[in-house]
């Protein structure tokens, strides 16, 4: 990165760089570790291979690395270390691994070993296939049992594991070159990671139908082995990879539609916060603002009078967002609510409403929990609140909405939200989970048709942890899955990732996007205590005070050559059209095209608007 640390990404502390590793036309990146962005003649074939070791909450742990040793040769390439992870209890687990590259080959190897004995949740590889180009395309899946079938990657999001039972998985790179993974040492499957807006799908150690977590023996070791072949037919010289100095084309699309409502996320929490801050809310001029309201956190009749304060000073609509405790019944839960909101004359547009126990995912072999059907609910909201649009989906993610379909007739419009730390959380992957982004709208539009269709509250930062008891506290500011607080929201990365987002869900034809909160966390503006560039606005403010003032005006697609570098598009409002664009990465890009008539120099993680060229 060129810019300030801090600046770019809310914090002075950097990522450890990667190191490229070559033999022949295969080349890789390893990164902590692990390799990320392995590639044959410049096009990839795995997003990544690691390995990895989760705790019972899903957190993934951050070995400490000692005796790396890497060797670069002509056409080969070989890494060695140790790694020891440190469980809460004093445990230890101790991980011996070794990789060596060669032009047509990988082999990762790994032995886990504990003399206190290990809890986990699961340890051993991951193995991440690229979604982009593969999405829908063939593959060969051998299983444990020696047989071999047929199949293709998932073109619609599955919400269970696609392929299972694995012992390894081919595709086709490029004509005439296929890949075949080769997984050893425990029995593998396959999730379709999209659910949670990962970029990618995993191919993963132990079945999700076994019990979690389980303890790894002391004294018993644990050998796994990853073997990645590439098969070249073809007589071709090796294709050249797009290179970061290249210049990035900007050509406008076919594609169009309208730009959807922006909202702003509020919480009892951070109310009077809100309400303190209200002249910069009316300078952002959200049309929506989105009031979080659940019960079982001790939300009441003074939060709803709060939130009657803050709408008198809104000019938009709301809607409340409401967890449903459903521990009596729907219909006594729902009709207690509606008379806290007469007793605070809080009346909000639209409701939200969804299961508070639905917030918390249901694996694969896990018992759903008790909660009474949806269509009790959305009767008992109906009967609640007459005369108001009533809303249904899920609180938290996708995932959850993809594993339990809400009744499309039953709902006026569907809600989920996002979340893109949950698996990763060093910068290259949570900008990646923006490619995820059109598969996830496009699964929602198969399953919901044009049923009216908002997203969010989607941050960087989680809000809660549907996979966990917790989010994880992050008070060193560091780059941590699942974390309630991430340094990047308070950088130019934020701003970049939102515009981004913004940009990858056009498509989508969305009624309403919300990806902030005006105080705390996930707010656009910091607190006495919290770090900022400028002032007390985030970054973010910027893209979110943008797209707030773009609502309702047309969008057409701007057609990026490197879309996972620039993204843009063209927005027509009564001011004329303009471009936007932004810079995903943290290095300067160079874009040009007819859409702008000039070549034009972006910062790291720079957004820009510029007029259209004629």
């Amino acid at each position: 990165m060129t810019a300030d640390a801090f600046q770019l990404c809310g914090t002075h502390a950097v990522e450890t760089p990667l190191v490229r590793l070559t033999a022949g036309k295969l080349t890789a990146d390893l990164a902590d570790g692990n390799l990320r962005s392995i590639r044959y003649q410049g096009i990839e074939v795995l997003r990544a291979i690691s390995y990895l070791v989760r705790d019972r909450d899903w957190g993934t742990y951050s070995p400490d690395i000692a005796d790396l040793r890497i060797e670069q040769g002509d056409d080969h390439f070989g890494i060695a270390y140790r790694a020891r992870c440190e469980g809460s209890d004093g445990t230890k687990l101790v991980i011996d691994v070794r990789i060596r590259g060669y032009p047509d080959r990988l082999d990762f190897e790994a032995e886990a070993t504990s003399d206190t004995g290990f809890e986990t949740n699961r340890c051993g590889f991951c193995i991440l296939h690229p979604i982009v180009g593969v999405a829908g395309s063939s593959a060969t899946v051998e299983h444990v049992d020696g047989r071999i079938v047929q199949t293709r990657f998932p073109d619609i999001i599955e919400p269970w594991q696609p392929f299972k039972d694995m012992r390894a998985i081919s595709h086709e790179v490029m004509p005439e070159v296929t890949a075949e993974c080769r997984m050893e040492g425990d029995t593998f499957e396959m999730e379709d990671q999209r659910n949670w807006s990962d970029a990618s799908y995993k191919t993963y150690v132990r079945p999700l139908a076994l019990p979690w977590p389980y303890k790894i023996p002391a004294n018993q070791p644990v050998r796994q082995k990853t073997s990645l072949t590439i098969r070249d037919t073809s007589r071709s010289a090796a294709l050249s990879a797009a290179t970061s100095s290249g210049v990035i084309k900007l050509e406008l699309g076919t594609r169009a539609g309208t730009m959807p409502d922006i909202g702003v996320v509020v919480t009892p929490e951070q109310a009077d916060a809100t309400l303190s801050a209200r002249s910069l809310l009316s300078e952002i001029a959200p049309r929506e603002l989105l009031f979080h309201f659940d019960p079982d956190a001790g939300h009441g009749a003074e939060a709803l009078q709060k939130f009657a304060a803050i709408t008198a000073a809104h000019r938009g609509r709301t809607t409340l967002e409401i967890a449903l405790a459903c521990k009596v019944s729907p219909a006594s839960e729902a009709a207690e609510i509606a008379r806290q909101m007469r007793s605070a004359d809080f009346r909000p547009d639209t409701i939200l409403i969804s299961p508070s126990v639905d917030r918390q995912s249901t694996p694969p072999g896990s018992k759903w929990p008790d909660c009474p059907p949806l269509e009790e609910i959305y009767a008992a909201a109906r009967a609640a609140f007459p005369g108001i649009r009533i809303g249904g989906g899920m609180l938290s993610y996708f995932t959850e909405l993809n594993r339990k379909r809400v009744p499309a007739g039953e709902i006026d419009f569907v809600s989920h939200c996002t979340n893109p730390i949950v698996h990763a959380a060093d910068d290259l992957s949570v900008m990646q989970t923006l490619e995820a982004l059109p598969f996830i709208t496009r699964s929602v539009r198969a399953i919901y048709g044009d049923k009216p269709y908002r997203i969010g509250p989607s941050t960087i930062p989680m809000r809660q942890n549907p996979y966990g008891s917790r989010t994880m506290e992050n008070p060193a500011g560091g780059r941590i899955p699942m974390a309630n607080r991430d340094p990047r929201h308070n950088g130019r990365f934020a701003e970049a990732f939102a515009l981004g987002y913004a940009i990858r869900v056009l498509d989508a034809g969305l009624e309403g996007l919300t990806l902030s909160a005006l105080t705390g966390p996930f707010g656009l503006i910091a607190g006495p205590d919290e770090p900022t560039e400028r002032g007390g606005r985030r970054p973010l403010f910027n893209t979110v005070q943008t797209l707030s003032a773009l609502a309702g005006a047309s969008w057409q697609e701007c057609v990026s050559s490197s879309p996972s570098q620039v993204l843009s598009f063209v927005a027509r409002d009564a001011g004329g059209a303009k471009i936007y664009v932004v810079n995903l990465t943290g290095e300067e890009r160079r874009v040009d095209g007819d859409a702008l008539g000039k070549e034009v120099r972006l910062a790291p993680f720079a957004t820009a608007v510029l007029p259209l060229a004629d």
